[in-house]
């Protein structure tokens, strides 16, 4: 049954403890629990990428990857794919958490039948063209898709089957999985990937200038070490330290050009939204 507008208000006003809440995963029991009811247990097939941002790969030199279709093509197939999609009115995080950089209005989107039971107060059931024209928006705002199956999304909502239901999130770093993760229990930290197929490096042109470790990596995943900028293994792949780095040395690498396809088959086994 979808939420009431008073509990959905519930969680903006207490939308500070949800560090608490992320560190509680790590409890015995209790975190099993909360793994179980939160984030799909042990079910298989689950899938949520974050997208690198589609404006860094096109600001490098696409000659050497010239069938390299942009990140963001990935939420298009799904958002014309799905029979049912709604957009949120605002973005709950960046309200609840006061966000001043970004447009409180730019909201999650969320595809598939599952929609059909959001609250009619949150939103409105809009056709793909609004959609796309909504996820472009943010796109050119500088927000991080993240897309997938969240079973938290389908909690809060009070809507079922979470299979039914996918996630287009307009992330920043206000938003709530883009801050919390690194507070998560080391194994559902997992389940929050990077987009299959791609990964950022560090070129010899880094001449440690530190921008892009000033509050910009949302996991703290790239650091200053013996003077040079080095992405450690916790990259999400989102491209906010390539799109702040003065001298062009972090960059996207396209380990192959079926990329996208994999992350749509992916994400196509965990939700289906037609």
């Amino acid at each position: 049954m979808a939420r009431p507008l008073w509990f959905v208000n519930l969680l903006k006003k207490n939308f500070s403890l949800r560090y608490f809440g992320a560190e509680m995963t790590k409890w015995p029991v209790l975190g099993h629990l909360m793994e179980r009811a939160l984030f799909n247990g042990h079910q298989t097939g689950d899938a949520l990428f974050y997208l690198p941002k589609d404006r860094v790969l096109i600001q490098q030199s696409i000659a050497e990857q010239a069938n390299t279709v942009v990140p963001s093509s990935v939420v298009a197939h799904f958002i014309k794919q799905a029979k049912f999609v709604f957009l949120m009115d605002e973005c709950i995080c960046r309200d609840a958490a006061g966000c001043k950089e970004f447009d409180h209005n730019i909201g999650c989107i969320f595809l598939g039948d599952a929609v059909q039971d959001i609250n009619p107060k949150l939103g409105r059931i809009v056709d793909a063209e609004a959609a796309l024209a909504h996820v472009d928006r943010a796109r050119k705002a500088g927000l991080v898709h993240l897309i997938g199956r969240d079973k938290i999304d389908a909690v809060w909502m009070g809507v079922k089957p979470s299979t039914k239901l996918m996630t287009i999130c307009n992330c920043c770093p206000c938003c709530c999985l883009f801050r919390f993760l690194p507070n998560l229990a080391p194994k559902l930290q997992k389940k929050i990937e990077r987009m299959p197929g791609v990964h950022f490096e560090v070129s010899q042109d880094c001449v440690g200038c530190g921008k892009c470790t000033e509050d910009v990596c949302f996991i703290d995943a790239i650091q200053l070490v013996d003077g040079k900028a080095v992405i450690h293994a916790d990259c999400r792949g989102c491209g906010n330290c390539a799109e702040v780095c003065p001298h062009h040395a972090i960059r996207v690498v396209v380990e192959r050009d079926d990329y996208a396809e994999e992350a749509i088959q992916r994400l196509s086994q965990a939700v289906d939204v037609r």
